[in-house]
C-alpha cells in the first residue's frame, strides 16, 4: 500500500492552507489600496507615492465579475490535471471588503453554463496537478451554494 500523497501549494506564499482558505495580499498603508499576488516594493495606486506595505489575508467572497472557458491547455508552465486535456471555467471575482478583481479557476465539474454574472463566489483549494508523492493545491472559485446571482 501507497503512502498517501501530501498536499502542498503549488506556489508559496500566495494562500493559506486549512479549512477556510486565504489568499495573501498587501495593503498599502498609506491610501489602503489592496494587491494581489504580493507587492513588495511600493503602492502601484498612480496618486500614492507611499512604500509601507503590510500583508493582509484577503476576503474568501466576492461577486462573479466575469467568466470563461479555457478550452485548450494554456501554454507551460502549465501542468493539466489530467491527460486528455478536459476544459474548465475560469472566473473573474470582485472581492467584498477590498472591491480588487481576482482570477482563478473553477473546480471540476463545474462549467461556464452553470455560472452567472453576480453570483456570490467563495474561495476553496484545489488541485492544480499531481505528481508521485504530492498534491500541489491551488485556490479555486466555487458559487456559494444557495446563493442567486445579484443584478450588476
Amino acid at each position: 500500500m501507497s503512502a498517501p500523497k501530501r498536499d502542498v501549494p503549488a506556489i508559496e506564499g500566495w494562500f493559506t492552507t486549512g479549512p477556510e482558505p486565504q489568499l495573501l495580499g498587501t495593503r498599502c498603508t498609506a491610501c489602503g489600496s489592496y494587491f494581489f499576488p504580493k507587492e513588495r516594493t511600493s503602492c502601484k495606486n498612480p496618486h500614492c507615492q507611499a512604500t509601507t506595505l503590510e500583508e493582509v489575508a484577503l476576503s474568501r467572497r466576492g461577486t462573479l465579475w466575469s467568466y470563461t472557458s479555457a478550452g485548450y491547455p494554456p501554454p507551460p508552465p502549465f501542468i493539466p490535471a489530467r491527460e486528455p486535456f478536459e476544459p474548465f471555467a475560469i472566473a473573474v471575482v470582485e472581492l467584498e471588503k477590498e472591491r480588487l478583481c481576482i482570477l482563478g479557476m473553477v473546480p471540476a465539474p463545474i462549467r461556464c453554463a452553470d455560472l452567472r454574472v453576480g453570483m456570490t463566489m467563495e474561495l476553496v483549494l484545489d488541485a492544480l496537478h499531481e505528481d508521485a508523492e504530492q498534491r500541489y493545491l491551488t485556490w479555486k472559485w466555487r458559487p456559494v451554494p444557495g446563493t442567486e446571482a445579484r443584478r450588476p
